[in-house]
């Protein structure tokens, strides 16, 4: 193969964006059961911040990334199911903020012809969690009463789609003018302003049947008070991130006082767990795209010097839709 070096996003030691750099590294060793992609795109995603901030721990120094789709350049001697030319995604390769990148086959899925590697790229993760949220974390269904936090962010966008196409009453929340905007043009029925609301479970609980069945937050600390008192008897919050921060330890008897409230942290990897949830999910996110019944927002597209601007942007709060790395 031609090319021996790639350049990466590394992380050298924990610490805020400022700790990014470019390196040059050898070319990825292809195991057997790997696929060598040549990146088109790679998704800029708050899990990358909680490795680099030490939260999850990792390893340094490490190569930044784990969403990406790209063109293979290579397929490992006992991999069968892709060939070199194919165009492929996964949200989970190790170093996909590079030119190039080793990927698992297992964890690879097929881009349609019709949705674009940076269509793909912004999607997958963030869509497929958003599909594990609506179809089996809670099955949400016509009449569903939701509350989706963070509606203009990636997301949220793609959890109000989905929950709007399924029929639910969709509640969102956002913190300017203009993700209100982005957030209506998803499908929320309600849009209610962090800013602008004192009571922010009251106002839920206003435009809803007294509360939610569902309330989807990926931002933790700052609304998950907010989450619990805005469910009805018997609702689920389902805490699938935590922008604002970690949320910190509680007491369990308040789902008990808040109406037998249910409460799950759940994750990506535990509900891709097998090859066969991995292609059914990314199949349908990746073909509602391709049907044109979901879309996906990218908000900016970074070159790898400016790594640490995206991530400066996402962990602020500034952006709408899903933000890319493109080397």
């Amino acid at each position: 193969m031609a090319v021996e070096e790639i350049r990466a996003v590394v992380v050298p030691a924990t610490g805020g964006p400022e700790v990014l750099e470019i390196q040059p590294r050898p070319l990825p060793e292809l195991g057997p059961d790997q696929l060598l992609v040549e990146v088109a795109a790679s998704g800029v995603n708050f899990k990358d911040v909680y490795q680099r901030q030490g939260i999850y721990p990792v390893p340094m120094p490490f190569m930044l990334g784990e969403e990406l789709a790209g063109r293979v350049l290579a397929v490992g001697r006992d991999v069968t199911e892709f060939s070199p030319g194919d165009v492929v995604a996964t949200a989970s390769a190790r170093g996909a903020h590079a030119t190039v990148a080793a990927v698992d086959a297992a964890r690879a899925v097929p881009v349609p012809p019709a949705v674009s590697p940076e269509e793909a790229a912004a999607a997958l993760l963030q869509g497929m969690t958003a599909h594990y949220l609506v179809d089996s974390t809670f099955e949400v269904t016509s009449g569903s009463e939701v509350l989706i936090h963070a509606a203009a962010g990636g997301v949220g966008q793609l959890l109000a789609q989905l929950a709007k196409g399924k029929g639910a009453h969709v509640i969102a929340t956002v913190g300017s003018t203009e993700k209100e905007q982005v957030a209506r043009a998803a499908g929320a029925d309600v849009v209610l302003r962090y800013d602008q609301v004192d009571d922010l479970a009251a106002a839920v609980r206003e435009a809803s049947s007294g509360g939610v069945d569902v309330a989807y937050d990926g931002v933790g600390q700052a609304t998950f008070d907010a989450s619990l008192a805005a469910l009805r008897p018997r609702g689920l919050l389902a805490l699938f991130g935590a922008s604002s921060g970690p949320v910190p330890p509680f007491d369990i008897q308040r789902l008990n006082s808040g109406g037998s409230l249910f409460l799950t942290r759940p994750t990506l990897a535990h509900y891709t767990a097998t090859r066969a949830e991995l292609l059914w999910r990314a199949g349908e996110v990746l073909g509602a795209i391709a049907a044109g019944t979901l879309h996906v927002s990218i908000g900016g597209r970074y070159p790898l010097e400016r790594a640490a601007d995206a991530y400066r942007d996402l962990e602020a709060r500034r952006s709408t839709g899903k933000l890319l790395l493109i080397p």
